[in-house]
């Protein structure tokens, strides 16, 4: 793989999209309900891919549906250019959004509508949006499939005729077929093998870098989070628990379960060895969870006050923000590891 992008981001200071106390419950029962969004709050500048991480589970996908308006938000905004996408109402004002915004999803192949060619698969948001004449549709078809290095002899193929890889890429296609300044990328690689990931990675890097795109990159895979992000924000349980550049969450990671997160990611370095953090304690219920640190129960820094108080998403130096009461401790508590049964100077 190419080195991370970071020409796209220099000097990008605008927010493109902004993500104000998201919310997004889902009813269980009579009078519960599962918080799979609770107040989360991002931004992504324009030309920026910013990348959200956690394990299976904590709402990451659900913060990419809500935000290209396939789920309902229960409350929050999203802001984009400064207008609440929430608030747009009327089919030309929808059809305006739609062509701003996009998504690929995380399976190429139930996200293709089977019965349709590759062709039309790729013709049909011309056809809705009717950005192009129908004699000017194949030659418009073509032109996208050069940019995304679609052969056109696959357009008389059906997706159950292509591999994994050739059918993400038809979906990548399709979500540029309108140009639009924003697409949320949910777990685009998850599904394929490592050297077709690094061929879709590289793809988007040169997209993102020809056509001035942002992306909301949504994986689970924290070495490829970390090739093609600028920033990156960890998700736990339904919130956003740390936020920083790339750079700056590697080597000065200050919340607990990052640093567990972290510590997973596989080391070609054999002389170096650096001890897994294995979590105990039982994940907390997400159904009307108490208003508490939601990582309390497994984490090895915990005092009475994580059980008592949530903390809050504060900044701990520039840029990066860390929702945890002892995030300004964390490298020295590190230390006290030992008691869930770690070596933690094998962590430094």
């Amino acid at each position: 793989m190419e080195q991370g992008n970071t020409k796209a981001a220099a000097g990008r200071t605008e927010h493109l999209i902004e993500v104000k106390d998201l919310k997004k419950y889902f009813k269980v029962g009579d009078k519960s309900f599962l918080h799979a969004i609770d107040g989360v709050n991002f931004t992504v500048n324009r030309g920026e891919t910013l990348g959200l991480v956690g394990e299976s589970g904590c709402g990451k996908s659900t913060v990419g549906t809500v935000m290209m308006r396939l789920q309902p938000p229960t409350s929050g905004q999203v802001l984009m250019n400064g207008e609440d996408i929430f608030s747009v109402k009327g089919r030309s004002e929808d059809l305006a959004l739609r062509k701003r915004m996009q998504i690929i999803f995380q399976d190429p192949y139930s996200s293709l509508n089977p019965k349709k060619r590759i062709k039309d698969i790729l013709a049909e948001a011309y056809k809705i949006h009717k950005t192009c004449t129908r004699g000017q549709l194949e030659q418009t078809v073509e032109q996208l499939c050069q940019v995304t290095g679609i052969s056109t002899d696959m357009l008389l193929q059906y997706p159950h005729e292509l591999d994994g890889g050739k059918r993400q890429v038809v979906g990548i296609a399709r979500a540029l077929s309108l140009n639009p300044a924003f697409i949320v990328c949910d777990e685009p690689v998850s599904a394929l093998d490592v050297s077709v990931q690094a061929k879709i990675i590289n793809l988007l890097m040169d997209l993102q870098e020809k056509m001035d795109l942002s992306y909301l990159f949504i994986s689970h895979d924290l070495s490829v989070v970390k090739h093609i992000s600028h920033r990156i924000a960890v998700m736990y349980l339904g919130q956003i628990v740390e936020i920083a550049d790339k750079e700056t969450l590697f080597a000065d990671t200050r919340h607990p379960y990052s640093i567990a997160l972290l510590s997973a990611i596989p080391k070609v370095d054999v002389e170096r060895k650096v001890q897994r953090i294995v979590l105990k304690g039982d994940v907390p219920s997400p159904i009307n969870p108490k208003p508490v640190c939601r990582f309390a129960s497994r984490c090895w820094m915990s005092q009475p006050v994580c059980f008592e108080q949530a903390p809050g998403l504060r900044q701990v130096a520039p840029g990066h923000c860390v929702a945890c009461h002892f995030a300004g401790e964390s490298r020295e508590r590190m230390k006290t590891a030992a008691t869930v049964g770690l070596d933690a100077e094998k962590l430094e």
